[in-house]
């Protein structure tokens, strides 16, 4: 076989690159090892019959305000791409029974920050007016290319618009830890917890550098647009992106493990499958794996720069991640109040200290005593994925170590996945029984993953690491994946390297595969 374009892997970065090039008239394949296209965006039955659950993404607030969604989400709309929108985004409960949520409507987040300071409800209030006149600038910096030019045009609308004294301030957020930008501008623990917790969903203890900025963007963003799933499952996009594709006579073949790449006189030329195929790309080979397995894995001897291959090889992954999913009889009764139900995510963390704790453990390769659990119920907004009366749970557990080397209760002695995953799921369910006591006897069925799961599920996801590399400063922005090579180019001519290793990182936004793909068309 022989594309203009080949993909090595079909996650949403690589459906969205092949997506945009097929319909400039490339010719595309897309090649998967595993039986699914989609990467960490899965929905399964793997508890009961009827129950859908999204096994790693689930949030795809991200995708919906995308540039790529906004120049085809009517097309992938007529492919059944469909999203729900969850009005009532994500709360905090505390032990003592407080608790901090931003719902979609403005006076319902206003009156429960009011609750607990009156100049903490001022001062949202100000944040999101801010936030409107910042967001075109942050979200331009945050969907631009990592070029000299583009980083320039930014940089000057932004100065014109704002001025100096924003530039400054802003530089400053984006070097500061989550604590820091909290206390600075809440007075409220459970505000401060509420909003901490989005650090932690990025690889952000409380007081690592450079954390600041994702609780800010998560929390503003929620409360201005609300957050989305997709209907029936996270996987719609994958199916409509798949979709077009195919309508477009690109080809999108699962079960099929790229091995090699093939290259000829510094350029890429070939991919090598499992079962001895080569498939060849006159124009381009584009992989959506880590930097580690590009130069060790698939391309013998590494790219031929001695610099670039030393930089891949000591890639860093972040603290890993555990998956939990329940199928249950009922949503769980929060102890916190009811109007709890109504929110798509629950974080299960009461302070920074907390987090910081568990942080820290994990990073020393702990399984930490009391995890940041984020307990997602998509069902209280999207019923389809549960026979009716019955209802899903999505739990994910943040941060626990890729290498076990210890427990920081004590209480588990198993130093391997195999041995330590299902014990410490009950304690993950144990902590949820504490916030809504009842939620055990509504499990019909459970499905654990741990870190060593993920990454044999997904090899992208090392040591668990759902983002597929750690975004501290050192390796975000112009640094990722590489210092030097943050454009998708690689010391191979003609082989690109895309997907959540590369700017602008994690999540469901496609924004390292659209943005190569112009760049490749011309447009």
């Amino acid at each position: 076989m022989e594309f203009d374009a080949v993909f090595v892997g079909a996650g949403h970065n690589a459906l969205a690159a092949a997506v945009h090039l097929a319909n400039r008239g490339w010719s595309v394949g897309v090649f998967e090892r595993n039986e699914t296209a989609g990467g960490a965006v899965r929905t399964e039955e793997v508890t009961l019959p009827g129950f859908r659950h999204d096994l790693y993404a689930t949030n795809l607030g991200m995708f919906a305000g995308s540039a790529f969604h906004a120049d085809y989400g009517e097309t992938l709309a007529r492919r059944g791409l469909a999203f729900v929108p969850a009005e009532h985004c994500f709360a905090t409960p505390t032990p003592s029974g407080t608790w901090f949520g931003v719902s979609k409507d403005l006076e319902q987040t206003v009156a429960r920050a009011a609750r607990l300071s009156d100049a903490d409800a001022a001062r949202w209030q100000s944040m999101l007016a801010e936030f409107g006149a910042d967001a075109p600038h942050l979200f331009a910096l945050l969907g631009s290319p990592m070029s000299a030019r583009a980083l320039a045009k930014v940089g000057w609308k932004a100065w014109r618009g704002k001025g100096v004294a924003w530039m400054l301030d802003t530089a400053r957020m984006l070097a500061s830890s989550p604590r820091e930008f909290l206390e600075g501008n809440f007075e409220s623990p459970e505000i401060r917890a509420a909003l901490g917790a989005w650090g932690m969903h990025l690889d952000f203890g409380p007081d690592v550098a450079g954390g600041a900025l994702f609780p800010y963007l998560e929390s503003m963003a929620d409360q201005s647009f609300g957050m989305v799933v997709g209907q029936g499952g996270a996987d719609t996009i994958v199916k409509a992106m798949v979709a077009e594709i195919e309508a477009r006579g690109g080809v999108v073949r699962t079960g099929a493990e790229v091995v090699k790449i093939r290259t000829d006189g510094g350029r890429a030329t070939a991919v090598l499958l499992a079962d001895g195929q080569e498939v060849r790309g006159r124009r381009a080979v584009i992989a959506t794996v880590t930097p580690g397995a590009l130069v060790g894995r698939l391309l013998d001897g590494g790219t031929g720069d001695g610099r670039y291959d030393r930089a891949a090889a000591k890639f860093r992954h972040g603290p890993g991640t555990m998956m939990i999913h329940l199928a249950t009889s009922g949503l769980p009764e929060w102890s916190a109040g009811e109007e709890l139900q109504r929110f798509l995510y629950i974080h299960l963390a009461p302070s920074l200290d907390m987090m910081s704790r568990a942080y820290s453990e994990a990073v020393a390769g702990l399984l930490p005593a009391e995890p940041l659990l984020v307990v997602g119920q998509q069902t209280t907004v999207d019923p389809s994925r549960a026979p009716d009366g019955n209802h899903t749970l999505w739990i994910q557990v943040r941060m626990v170590p890729g290498t076990i080397l210890g427990d920081a209760a004590g209480s588990i002695t198993a130093t391997d996945w195999a041995g330590a995953g299902q014990a410490y799921a009950d304690r993950v369910v144990d902590i949820i029984e504490r916030y809504a006591p009842g939620t055990k006897d509504k499990i019909l069925a459970r499905y654990v993953e741990t870190p060593a799961d993920l990454e044999r599920r997904n090899p992208n996801l090392v040591g668990g690491d759902s983002l597929a590399g750690s975004h501290h400063l050192s390796q975000n922005f112009l640094f990722r994946p590489v210092p030097g090579w943050a454009k998708y180019t690689t010391p191979v001519n003609g082989l690109y390297l895309i997907g959540a290793s590369t700017w602008p990182g994690g999540g469901t936004g496609a924004g390292s595969g659209y943005m190569l793909a112009k760049s490749l068309a011309g447009t």
